[in-house]
């Protein structure tokens, strides 16, 4: 199964200096080298945001430019509205871009890897895979 990696678990492994977690970083190492792994724009836009050295945002703009950007449709952005829809009346709440990921990986059967502790509850609601570390 692909996955789709969250902002998360990209920031951990590309834009921290120190490489607090070695398994989150280990575990998206093989996803790409399996040919695994699913970006998202709006994870893009947010994984390259805040970038304050211009050379530095290059570079990482070029190493992500390998994984192609999942082309998102009108039926995904109604799914999204639809998951917060459904979240909220159970009282979880999210952000816009977590419940994009949430829905373009339900329609596509995509796991969603993130260290972010919202996705959690959104699993027990909506009908979305967490992909956990191997190791």
């Amino acid at each position: 199964m692909n996955v789709l990696v969250d902002t998360s678990v990209w920031s951990l492994a590309l834009r921290r200096a120190k490489r607090v977690d070695s398994t989150v970083s280990g575990e998206l190492a093989e996803l790409i080298s399996e040919g695994r792994v699913v970006m998202l724009g709006a994870v893009r836009q947010e994984v390259l945001s805040g970038m304050k050295v211009k050379a530095q945002f290059d570079q990482l703009r070029e190493h992500l430019r390998s994984f192609p950007d999942l082309e998102l449709e009108t039926a995904d952005y109604e799914a999204a509205a639809s998951a917060f829809n459904r979240c909220r009346e159970r009282g979880v709440q999210g952000s816009n871009t977590d419940f994009l990921i949430c829905a373009a990986a339900m329609r596509r059967k995509l796991a969603v890897y993130t260290t972010d502790g919202d996705f959690r509850p959104f699993a027990k609601i909506l009908e979305v895979e967490l992909h956990e570390p191997r190791t």
